[in-house]
């Protein structure tokens, strides 16, 4: 609210109380009509919600003594927009527009103000400048931080869990306001807005929690048995979250507005999951790819042919080996793989084993001692010794 706005709003009008009225009547009135118009009592009623808010500035004004002095002095000097000159000023009244005054382009009377009085007045009762606010503000809700175990595939497909969390939800006993009677007041010290500047020189100045609302913006006179004047309570639920597909081990998802609720309308905080992935007894994972491993038999590995390859939750697929294949060697079948941010699949790397037999039949037998003698004058590791007398 402008400063412009500030003094030219009655708030005792406001308040429904004379101008001479005492600290008690002020304090009375308050109380009945934040009772009436509470948003916890109003949900969903917009104008009650501002009626609070309006309700809520006027007693931060007219209830602190020191503040009230000088809204009754500036509205004495800028009564109905009017410029009151003292005495010796050649009698009469000067008409100024209020918008020229406190803009900082206008002049009155053919003289200029250069950059306006909205900066001598800006810190008027703690108001912080002529965009400052008494009102209290929303607050957003806290983030949560939980944890869900998924199965591999859960991991790669993607899965519906339910997750039970515990966070600080609205005290149901005082209806999120801290006070038993449902009439918190604003915090004086930070003016209802949950934070206090701290200079830091070099003209900045930084925010810090306020220490005597607790960042909340109300003070609760009758502190509520249950929540302890916090207005907060500790409240278990369990919703259903779905987590996305191809999700990693220890990967952190962040839910927005699946967190705690917010206050006076402020929106909820973060849902933060982290998640654990189960092994699988066939398949890994490098990236987006599934890795396994695929033995073949010696004769396969030297003269080629076809596999059968297992996919992750689909029919298996066929990779052909070429003659010669060697151990360890890693085939691609793509598109069977973990999915993508932007929905594709990785692949599926296939290493290739060649299973040797621990226990051989006869007839196999004869077969691998023919084939010994047949490439008897092949020696695999000539290039070797070579290669290490060179080294």
């Amino acid at each position: 609210m402008s400063t412009k706005d500030f003094i030219e709003k009655d708030f005792y009008k406001v308040l429904g109380v004379p101008k001479d009225a005492t600290e008690a009547e002020i304090k009375k009135a308050y109380r009945k009509l934040a009772r009436e118009f509470h948003p916890d009592a109003n949900k969903g009623n917009a104008k009650a919600e501002e009626r609070f808010k309006e309700i809520s500035e006027a007693n931060d004004v007219l209830g602190d003594p020191k503040k009230r002095k000088e809204y009754d002095e500036a509205r004495a000097l800028f009564g109905n927009g009017g410029f009151r000159p003292g005495p010796g000023a050649g009698g009469g009244s000067f008409n100024f527009d209020l918008g020229d005054l406190f803009g900082g382009g206008g002049t009155a009377q053919g003289g200029g103000f250069g950059g306006g009085l909205g900066d001598v007045f800006g810190g008027l009762f703690n108001r912080g400048g002529a965009g400052g606010a008494t009102r209290t503000q929303p607050r957003r809700g806290q983030d949560v931080d939980t944890e869900v175990t998924l199965s591999f595939t859960e991991a790669i497909e993607g899965a519906t869990v339910p997750l039970r969390m515990t966070s600080q939800q609205p005290c149901k006993a005082c209806s999120g306001t801290g006070d038993k009677n449902g009439t918190p007041r604003v915090c004086p010290t930070c003016v209802g807005t949950g934070q206090i500047a701290r200079g830091s020189g070099g003209g900045f100045s930084l925010t810090d929690p306020c220490p005597d609302c607790k960042g909340r913006g109300l003070i609760a006179e009758n502190p509520c048995p249950e929540c302890k004047g916090s207005g907060r309570a500790k409240s278990s639920r369990t919703m259903q979250v779905r987590i996305p597909a191809g999700v990693t081990d220890g990967q952190r998802i962040r839910l927005r507005g699946k967190g705690a609720p917010g206050e006076r309308g402020g929106p909820a905080g973060d849902l933060y999951v982290t998640v654990h992935v189960g092994a699988h007894p066939v398949f890994g994972r490098k990236g987006d790819n599934l890795t396994v491993t695929v033995p073949v038999t010696f004769a396969e590995a030297a003269l080629g042919g076809e596999v059968r390859v297992p996919t992750l939750g689909g029919p298996p697929v066929t990779l052909k080996l070429p003659p010669g294949t060697p151990n360890g060697r890693t085939m691609r079948a793509r598109g069977k793989g973990a999915v993508r941010k932007d929905g594709t699949r990785g692949d599926l790397l296939v290493t290739v084993e060649v299973s040797v037999p621990e226990d051989l039949s006869g007839k196999a037998r004869d077969a691998l001692e023919a084939y010994r003698e047949a490439t008897a004058g092949e020696d695999p590791r000539a290039e070797l010794f070579e290669a290490a007398k060179g080294a």
